[in-house]
Protein backbone atom coordinates (compact mmCIF):
# COMPACT_ATOMS: atom_id res chain seq x y z
CA UNK A 1 0.00 0.00 0.00
CA UNK A 2 2.66 2.55 0.94
CA UNK A 3 4.25 1.58 -2.49
CA UNK A 4 1.06 2.22 -4.35
CA UNK A 5 0.17 5.63 -2.19
CA UNK A 6 3.84 6.86 -3.43
CA UNK A 7 3.39 5.93 -7.17
CA UNK A 8 -0.19 7.74 -6.88
CA UNK A 9 1.52 10.93 -5.45
CA UNK A 10 4.50 11.31 -7.79
CA UNK A 11 2.01 10.58 -10.39
CA UNK A 12 -0.46 13.57 -9.00
CA UNK A 13 2.74 15.83 -8.44
CA UNK A 14 4.08 14.99 -12.06
CA UNK A 15 0.40 15.85 -13.49
CA UNK A 16 0.87 19.23 -11.70
CA UNK A 17 4.05 20.18 -13.06
CA UNK A 18 3.19 19.20 -16.35
CA UNK A 19 -0.07 21.53 -15.45
CA UNK A 20 2.06 24.35 -14.03
CA UNK A 21 4.68 24.24 -17.03
CA UNK A 22 2.06 24.26 -19.71
CA UNK A 23 0.72 27.34 -17.80
CA UNK A 24 4.38 29.32 -17.95
CA UNK A 25 4.83 28.43 -21.81
CA UNK A 26 1.18 29.90 -22.61
CA UNK A 27 2.08 32.87 -20.96
CA UNK A 28 5.48 32.99 -23.12
CA UNK A 29 7.55 33.78 -20.05
CA UNK A 30 9.32 29.81 -19.87
CA UNK A 31 9.24 26.53 -20.50
CA UNK A 32 9.55 25.66 -23.94
CA UNK A 33 10.04 21.76 -24.68
CA UNK A 34 12.96 21.50 -26.26
CA UNK A 35 13.75 18.64 -28.54
CA UNK A 36 16.24 15.90 -27.24
CA UNK A 37 19.10 18.28 -29.00
CA UNK A 38 18.41 20.97 -27.07
CA UNK A 39 17.51 18.71 -23.91
CA UNK A 40 21.36 17.85 -24.30
CA UNK A 41 22.15 21.60 -23.90
CA UNK A 42 21.40 22.44 -20.10
CA UNK A 43 22.74 25.59 -20.39
CA UNK A 44 19.97 27.13 -23.05
CA UNK A 45 17.33 28.89 -21.36
CA UNK A 46 15.03 30.80 -23.44
CA UNK A 47 15.81 34.44 -21.81
CA UNK A 48 15.87 37.21 -23.62
CA UNK A 49 19.15 38.80 -22.46
CA UNK A 50 20.95 35.07 -23.92
CA UNK A 51 19.14 35.33 -27.06
CA UNK A 52 20.42 38.69 -27.53
CA UNK A 53 23.51 37.10 -26.81
CA UNK A 54 23.24 33.94 -29.23
CA UNK A 55 22.38 36.23 -32.09
CA UNK A 56 25.19 38.78 -31.55
CA UNK A 57 27.37 35.47 -31.75
CA UNK A 58 26.10 35.09 -35.22
CA UNK A 59 27.79 37.64 -37.01
CA UNK A 60 31.03 36.34 -37.84
CA UNK A 61 29.11 33.04 -39.73
CA UNK A 62 26.92 35.75 -41.59
CA UNK A 63 29.58 37.83 -42.15
CA UNK A 64 31.44 35.07 -43.93
CA UNK A 65 28.48 34.44 -46.19
CA UNK A 66 29.12 38.09 -47.27
CA UNK A 67 25.82 39.35 -45.35
CA UNK A 68 26.44 43.33 -44.93
CA UNK A 69 26.39 44.61 -41.00
CA UNK A 70 23.91 46.65 -42.70
CA UNK A 71 21.50 43.97 -43.20
CA UNK A 72 22.32 41.80 -40.24
CA UNK A 73 21.61 44.65 -38.13
CA UNK A 74 18.15 45.28 -39.84
CA UNK A 75 16.92 41.85 -39.99
CA UNK A 76 17.56 41.67 -36.15
CA UNK A 77 16.32 45.41 -35.06
CA UNK A 78 13.40 44.75 -32.53
CA UNK A 79 13.55 40.53 -33.36
CA UNK A 80 12.98 38.74 -29.90
CA UNK A 81 12.75 34.72 -28.96
CA UNK A 82 9.12 33.45 -29.84
CA UNK A 83 8.13 30.72 -27.84
CA UNK A 84 5.05 29.96 -29.93
CA UNK A 85 7.70 28.95 -32.61
CA UNK A 86 9.22 26.22 -30.57
CA UNK A 87 5.92 25.37 -29.41
CA UNK A 88 4.88 24.57 -32.29
CA UNK A 89 8.11 22.75 -33.49
CA UNK A 90 8.07 20.21 -30.41
CA UNK A 91 4.04 19.95 -29.95
CA UNK A 92 2.70 16.88 -31.30
CA UNK A 93 -1.05 15.63 -31.41
CA UNK A 94 -1.84 12.88 -29.00
CA UNK A 95 -4.12 10.61 -31.56
CA UNK A 96 -2.95 8.94 -34.87
CA UNK A 97 -4.87 10.96 -38.24
CA UNK A 98 -6.04 7.53 -40.37
CA UNK A 99 -4.60 7.61 -43.77
CA UNK A 100 -7.48 8.11 -45.12
CA UNK A 101 -8.36 10.90 -43.38
CA UNK A 102 -5.32 12.79 -44.34
CA UNK A 103 -5.86 12.21 -48.05
CA UNK A 104 -9.36 12.89 -48.21
CA UNK A 105 -8.63 16.20 -46.34
CA UNK A 106 -6.14 16.83 -48.77
CA UNK A 107 -7.95 16.08 -52.00
CA UNK A 108 -11.08 17.91 -50.45
CA UNK A 109 -13.66 18.90 -53.45
CA UNK A 110 -13.21 22.67 -52.51
CA UNK A 111 -9.41 22.30 -52.85
CA UNK A 112 -9.62 20.92 -56.04
CA UNK A 113 -11.84 23.57 -57.76
CA UNK A 114 -9.64 26.27 -56.13
CA UNK A 115 -7.05 24.10 -58.21
CA UNK A 116 -8.52 23.90 -61.51
CA UNK A 117 -9.03 28.04 -61.26
CA UNK A 118 -5.37 28.03 -60.62
CA UNK A 119 -4.63 25.85 -63.43
CA UNK A 120 -6.90 27.72 -65.65
CA UNK A 121 -5.52 31.35 -64.72
CA UNK A 122 -1.60 30.25 -64.76
CA UNK A 123 -1.50 27.70 -67.93
CA UNK A 124 1.10 28.95 -69.56
CA UNK A 125 3.14 29.13 -66.74
CA UNK A 126 2.83 25.96 -66.17
CA UNK A 127 3.11 24.48 -69.81
CA UNK A 128 6.48 26.14 -70.40
CA UNK A 129 7.72 24.62 -66.71
CA UNK A 130 6.70 21.37 -68.23
CA UNK A 131 8.30 22.28 -71.14
CA UNK A 132 11.78 23.52 -69.73
CA UNK A 133 12.08 20.98 -66.84
CA UNK A 134 9.78 18.01 -68.12
CA UNK A 135 7.70 17.91 -64.75
CA UNK A 136 4.01 17.18 -65.34
CA UNK A 137 1.56 20.10 -64.29
CA UNK A 138 -0.39 17.88 -62.48
CA UNK A 139 2.32 17.16 -59.86
CA UNK A 140 3.59 20.87 -59.46
CA UNK A 141 -0.09 22.16 -59.06
CA UNK A 142 -0.45 18.77 -56.38
CA UNK A 143 2.55 20.50 -54.33
CA UNK A 144 1.12 23.63 -54.75
CA UNK A 145 -2.56 23.30 -53.42
CA UNK A 146 -0.92 21.50 -50.55
CA UNK A 147 1.57 23.60 -49.51
CA UNK A 148 -0.29 26.86 -49.57
CA UNK A 149 -3.47 26.21 -50.89
CA UNK A 150 -2.31 27.17 -54.38
CA UNK A 151 -0.84 30.82 -52.70
CA UNK A 152 -4.06 31.46 -50.01
CA UNK A 153 -2.02 31.42 -47.50
CA UNK A 154 1.80 31.78 -47.30
CA UNK A 155 2.61 32.09 -43.50
CA UNK A 156 2.88 34.70 -41.47
CA UNK A 157 5.35 34.47 -38.94
CA UNK A 158 8.94 36.94 -39.53
CA UNK A 159 10.66 34.57 -41.15
CA UNK A 160 14.08 35.88 -39.58
CA UNK A 161 12.58 35.38 -36.13
CA UNK A 162 10.89 31.90 -36.48
CA UNK A 163 14.55 30.56 -37.92
CA UNK A 164 16.77 32.19 -34.95
CA UNK A 165 14.30 31.49 -32.40
CA UNK A 166 14.50 27.45 -33.40
CA UNK A 167 18.25 27.61 -33.94
CA UNK A 168 18.82 29.14 -30.61
CA UNK A 169 17.11 26.01 -28.74
CA UNK A 170 18.98 24.09 -31.38
CA UNK A 171 16.09 22.44 -32.55
CA UNK A 172 17.43 19.64 -34.88
CA UNK A 173 20.99 20.16 -34.15
CA UNK A 174 22.19 22.95 -36.50
CA UNK A 175 19.44 22.77 -38.88
CA UNK A 176 17.86 25.86 -38.51
CA UNK A 177 21.00 27.57 -37.61
CA UNK A 178 21.87 26.91 -41.28
CA UNK A 179 18.58 28.04 -42.62
CA UNK A 180 18.85 31.36 -41.37
CA UNK A 181 22.13 32.15 -42.31
CA UNK A 182 20.76 31.44 -45.79
CA UNK A 183 17.91 33.85 -44.66
CA UNK A 184 20.40 36.35 -44.56
CA UNK A 185 22.33 35.73 -47.85
CA UNK A 186 18.66 35.92 -49.38
CA UNK A 187 18.16 39.45 -47.86
CA UNK A 188 21.89 40.00 -48.63
CA UNK A 189 21.13 39.32 -52.39
CA UNK A 190 17.97 41.78 -52.40
CA UNK A 191 15.45 40.23 -53.61
CA UNK A 192 12.72 40.47 -50.54
CA UNK A 193 13.40 43.00 -47.77
CA UNK A 194 13.37 41.09 -44.33
CA UNK A 195 10.15 43.51 -43.29
CA UNK A 196 8.11 41.36 -45.56
CA UNK A 197 9.79 38.17 -45.47
CA UNK A 198 7.22 35.56 -44.05
CA UNK A 199 6.96 32.31 -43.90
CA UNK A 200 5.62 29.34 -41.76
CA UNK A 201 6.53 28.94 -38.12
CA UNK A 202 9.55 27.05 -39.59
CA UNK A 203 10.87 29.23 -41.90
CA UNK A 204 9.79 27.68 -45.23
CA UNK A 205 8.82 30.80 -47.49
CA UNK A 206 6.41 31.93 -50.48
CA UNK A 207 3.84 29.62 -52.57
CA UNK A 208 5.41 26.39 -52.54
CA UNK A 209 7.35 26.67 -49.27
CA UNK A 210 10.83 26.87 -49.83
CA UNK A 211 13.26 26.70 -47.03
CA UNK A 212 16.11 29.30 -47.07
CA UNK A 213 18.53 26.84 -48.79
CA UNK A 214 16.48 25.53 -50.95
CA UNK A 215 15.61 29.09 -52.18
CA UNK A 216 18.88 29.73 -52.94
CA UNK A 217 19.55 26.42 -54.71
CA UNK A 218 16.44 26.28 -56.68
CA UNK A 219 14.37 29.58 -56.87
CA UNK A 220 14.12 31.18 -60.25
CA UNK A 221 13.03 34.40 -61.64
CA UNK A 222 10.66 32.85 -63.87
CA UNK A 223 8.90 35.82 -64.62
CA UNK A 224 12.15 37.25 -66.11
CA UNK A 225 12.26 39.77 -63.51
CA UNK A 226 15.23 41.09 -61.74
CA UNK A 227 14.49 39.06 -58.33
CA UNK A 228 13.29 35.83 -57.44
CA UNK A 229 10.02 36.39 -55.87
CA UNK A 230 8.28 33.05 -55.09
CA UNK A 231 5.93 34.98 -52.39
CA UNK A 232 3.66 37.10 -54.92
CA UNK A 233 4.93 35.84 -58.22
CA UNK A 234 3.10 32.55 -59.51
CA UNK A 235 5.22 32.18 -61.83
CA UNK A 236 8.19 32.26 -59.88
CA UNK A 237 6.55 29.86 -57.88
CA UNK A 238 5.66 27.41 -60.37
CA UNK A 239 9.17 27.78 -61.99
CA UNK A 240 11.19 27.35 -58.79
CA UNK A 241 8.70 24.16 -57.92
CA UNK A 242 9.16 22.47 -60.98
CA UNK A 243 13.36 23.65 -61.11
CA UNK A 244 13.75 21.64 -57.74
CA UNK A 245 12.07 18.55 -58.61
CA UNK A 246 13.94 18.40 -61.84
CA UNK A 247 17.10 18.93 -59.77
CA UNK A 248 16.02 15.82 -57.44
CA UNK A 249 16.15 13.53 -60.53
CA UNK A 250 12.11 13.91 -61.68
CA UNK A 251 12.23 11.60 -65.16
CA UNK A 252 10.33 12.93 -67.55
CA UNK A 253 7.38 11.36 -69.24
CA UNK A 254 6.95 8.80 -66.42
CA UNK A 255 4.17 9.25 -63.94
CA UNK A 256 4.19 9.32 -60.11
CA UNK A 257 2.03 6.35 -59.94
CA UNK A 258 -1.53 5.24 -60.38
CA UNK A 259 -4.02 3.29 -58.50
CA UNK A 260 -3.89 -0.51 -59.63
CA UNK A 261 -5.96 -3.31 -59.25
CA UNK A 262 -4.87 -6.71 -57.71
CA UNK A 263 -5.65 -10.06 -58.98
CA UNK A 264 -7.91 -12.43 -56.48
CA UNK A 265 -5.08 -14.70 -56.11
CA UNK A 266 -2.03 -12.96 -55.93
CA UNK A 267 1.04 -13.87 -54.50
CA UNK A 268 2.21 -10.84 -52.38
CA UNK A 269 5.27 -10.23 -51.20
CA UNK A 270 7.47 -8.03 -49.20
CA UNK A 271 9.93 -7.15 -51.96
CA UNK A 272 6.93 -5.88 -54.04
CA UNK A 273 6.48 -3.17 -51.52
CA UNK A 274 10.15 -2.63 -51.04
CA UNK A 275 11.91 -3.05 -54.82
CA UNK A 276 10.90 -1.87 -57.90
CA UNK A 277 10.36 -3.99 -61.05
CA UNK A 278 9.41 -3.66 -64.28
CA UNK A 279 5.56 -2.73 -64.99
CA UNK A 280 5.51 -5.55 -67.64
CA UNK A 281 6.53 -8.18 -64.30
CA UNK A 282 3.30 -6.94 -62.60
CA UNK A 283 1.26 -6.92 -65.92
CA UNK A 284 2.17 -10.94 -66.24
CA UNK A 285 1.05 -11.41 -62.71
CA UNK A 286 -2.43 -10.24 -63.67
CA UNK A 287 -2.25 -6.32 -62.17
CA UNK A 288 -3.66 -4.26 -64.17
CA UNK A 289 -4.80 -0.25 -63.29
CA UNK A 290 -8.34 0.67 -61.50
CA UNK A 291 -9.82 0.87 -63.98
CA UNK A 292 -8.98 -2.22 -65.64
CA UNK A 293 -6.73 -0.86 -68.71
CA UNK A 294 -3.55 -2.40 -68.82
CA UNK A 295 0.12 -1.14 -67.59
CA UNK A 296 2.48 1.02 -69.49
CA UNK A 297 4.73 -0.90 -70.62
CA UNK A 298 7.58 1.19 -70.24
CA UNK A 299 8.85 1.57 -66.53
CA UNK A 300 8.86 0.12 -63.46
CA UNK A 301 7.51 0.80 -60.36
CA UNK A 302 6.74 -0.35 -56.92
CA UNK A 303 3.44 -1.25 -54.53
CA UNK A 304 1.84 1.04 -51.94
CA UNK A 305 -0.65 -0.18 -49.35
CA UNK A 306 -1.14 2.04 -47.22
CA UNK A 307 -4.60 0.57 -46.00
CA UNK A 308 -5.02 -3.11 -46.42
CA UNK A 309 -5.42 -4.93 -49.49
CA UNK A 310 -9.03 -3.97 -49.00
CA UNK A 311 -8.33 -0.70 -49.63
CA UNK A 312 -6.70 1.39 -52.58
CA UNK A 313 -3.49 0.05 -53.77
CA UNK A 314 -1.20 1.50 -56.11
CA UNK A 315 1.82 1.41 -58.08
CA UNK A 316 4.69 4.22 -57.93
CA UNK A 317 7.54 4.83 -59.88
CA UNK A 318 10.92 6.92 -58.83
CA UNK A 319 8.93 9.95 -59.51
CA UNK A 320 6.78 9.49 -56.10
CA UNK A 321 10.28 9.05 -54.07
CA UNK A 322 11.27 12.77 -55.95
CA UNK A 323 8.30 14.18 -53.94
CA UNK A 324 9.05 12.66 -50.80
CA UNK A 325 12.28 14.89 -51.12
CA UNK A 326 9.92 17.78 -50.90
CA UNK A 327 8.26 16.46 -47.80
CA UNK A 328 9.45 13.11 -46.67
CA UNK A 329 6.01 11.91 -45.82
CA UNK A 330 4.24 9.18 -47.73
CA UNK A 331 0.69 10.57 -47.33
CA UNK A 332 1.92 14.25 -48.39
CA UNK A 333 3.36 12.63 -51.50
CA UNK A 334 0.26 10.64 -52.04
CA UNK A 335 -2.30 13.53 -51.82
CA UNK A 336 0.52 15.45 -53.58
CA UNK A 337 0.00 13.11 -56.99
CA UNK A 338 -4.01 12.31 -55.98
CA UNK A 339 -4.90 16.04 -55.92
CA UNK A 340 -2.75 17.10 -58.67
CA UNK A 341 -4.47 14.29 -60.94
CA UNK A 342 -7.97 15.29 -59.78
CA UNK A 343 -7.21 18.99 -60.55
CA UNK A 344 -6.28 17.67 -64.32
CA UNK A 345 -8.96 15.83 -64.71
CA UNK A 346 -8.12 12.31 -63.50
CA UNK A 347 -10.76 10.50 -61.09
CA UNK A 348 -9.94 9.30 -57.91
CA UNK A 349 -9.45 6.36 -56.28
CA UNK A 350 -11.73 3.18 -57.41
CA UNK A 351 -11.32 1.40 -54.29
CA UNK A 352 -12.73 2.62 -51.02
CA UNK A 353 -10.61 3.63 -48.11
CA UNK A 354 -12.17 1.48 -45.07
CA UNK A 355 -12.95 4.02 -43.17
CA UNK A 356 -14.41 2.35 -40.71
CA UNK A 357 -11.48 0.52 -39.79
CA UNK A 358 -10.74 1.56 -36.28
CA UNK A 359 -7.29 2.61 -36.05
CA UNK A 360 -4.62 2.24 -33.77
CA UNK A 361 -3.85 4.44 -31.25
CA UNK A 362 -0.77 6.23 -30.34
CA UNK A 363 -0.20 4.22 -27.78
CA UNK A 364 -0.97 1.05 -29.26
CA UNK A 365 1.43 2.05 -31.93
CA UNK A 366 4.28 2.72 -29.64
CA UNK A 367 3.71 -0.67 -28.48
CA UNK A 368 3.42 -2.52 -31.48
CA UNK A 369 6.53 -0.83 -31.83
CA UNK A 370 8.52 -2.01 -29.29
CA UNK A 371 7.28 -5.69 -29.57
CA UNK A 372 8.65 -5.92 -33.35
CA UNK A 373 12.17 -4.53 -32.17
CA UNK A 374 12.06 -6.63 -29.16
CA UNK A 375 11.80 -9.46 -32.59
CA UNK A 376 14.35 -8.05 -33.85
CA UNK A 377 12.78 -5.83 -36.68
CA UNK A 378 13.75 -2.64 -37.67
CA UNK A 379 10.83 -0.24 -36.60
CA UNK A 380 12.60 3.13 -36.62
CA UNK A 381 11.78 5.45 -34.08
CA UNK A 382 9.55 4.51 -31.29
CA UNK A 383 7.16 7.13 -31.74
CA UNK A 384 3.83 6.22 -31.69
CA UNK A 385 3.38 7.18 -35.37
CA UNK A 386 2.96 4.38 -38.58
CA UNK A 387 5.69 5.71 -40.95
CA UNK A 388 7.67 3.52 -43.77
CA UNK A 389 9.81 2.25 -41.05
CA UNK A 390 7.12 0.42 -39.03
CA UNK A 391 5.30 -0.29 -42.21
CA UNK A 392 8.33 -2.18 -43.77
CA UNK A 393 8.88 -4.14 -40.11
CA UNK A 394 5.08 -4.92 -40.32
CA UNK A 395 5.84 -6.23 -43.96
CA UNK A 396 8.46 -8.62 -42.38
CA UNK A 397 6.46 -9.95 -39.48
CA UNK A 398 3.91 -10.54 -41.96
CA UNK A 399 5.91 -12.53 -44.96
CA UNK A 400 7.40 -14.56 -41.83
CA UNK A 401 4.64 -15.65 -40.31
CA UNK A 402 2.52 -16.86 -43.55
CA UNK A 403 0.09 -13.59 -43.63
CA UNK A 404 -0.12 -11.11 -46.44
CA UNK A 405 2.49 -8.63 -46.39
CA UNK A 406 0.34 -5.95 -47.03
CA UNK A 407 2.34 -4.09 -44.36
CA UNK A 408 -0.91 -2.73 -42.67
CA UNK A 409 -0.94 -2.08 -39.20
CA UNK A 410 -4.51 -3.26 -37.87
CA UNK A 411 -6.01 -3.65 -34.89
CA UNK A 412 -6.26 -7.21 -35.71
CA UNK A 413 -2.17 -7.38 -36.64
CA UNK A 414 -1.74 -5.27 -33.30
CA UNK A 415 -3.71 -7.63 -30.86
CA UNK A 416 -1.85 -10.90 -32.71
CA UNK A 417 1.86 -9.28 -31.80
CA UNK A 418 0.44 -8.28 -28.52
CA UNK A 419 -0.83 -11.84 -27.55
CA UNK A 420 2.94 -13.11 -28.39
CA UNK A 421 5.41 -14.07 -25.25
Amino acid sequence: MARIRCESRIRLFRGAFALLRAFIVALGLFGVAFSASAANNKSARPSQATFREFVDALWPAAEERGVSRAIFDKAFASVTFDPKVVASAESQPEFVRPIWDYVMSAVSADRIERGRDSARSESLWLARAKDIYGVDDAVILGVWGLETDFGGFVGSNNVIRALASLAYVRFQGDYFRDELLSAFVILEEGDIDSSVMRGSWAGAMGQTQFMPSSYLSYAVAFQRHDRRDVWTSEADAIGSTANYLAKHGWTKGLPWGFEVRLPAKFALTAADSSSPAPFSSFAARGVVKADGSSLPESGEGRLLILAGLHGPVFLVTSNFDVIKTYNNSTAYALSVGLLGDAVTGSPGPVAQWPVHDRPLTATQIQRLQVKLEKMGYDVGKVDGKIGDALRSAVCAYQERNGLAPDGYASQALFSRVSALR
